[in-house]
């Protein structure tokens, strides 16, 4: 009977390993899909800013922005 407590919590600490093991992977997983948002966030401001800079390109020569400060 002293062999069936040891290996009771040795079963439950098996299960804790393993779903340790579960979440450090879709911690990982949640970093890579997190940087390809990040990466492709990135895009679309480079993508907001150009045209920014054509829109007040485009104001300028029709005399429509306000003058510089």
């Amino acid at each position: 009977m002293a062999d069936q407590p040891d290996n009771l919590i040795l079963v439950f600490l098996r299960r804790i390993d393993e779903k340790v093991d579960r979440l450090s992977d879709d911690i990982r997983e949640l970093k890579g899909r997190m940087a390809a948002v990040e990466e492709n966030l990135a895009g679309v401001h480079r993508r907001i800013d150009r045209v920014e800079l054509r829109i007040e390109r485009i104001e300028r020569r029709l005399d429509l922005a306000d003058a510089p400060h």
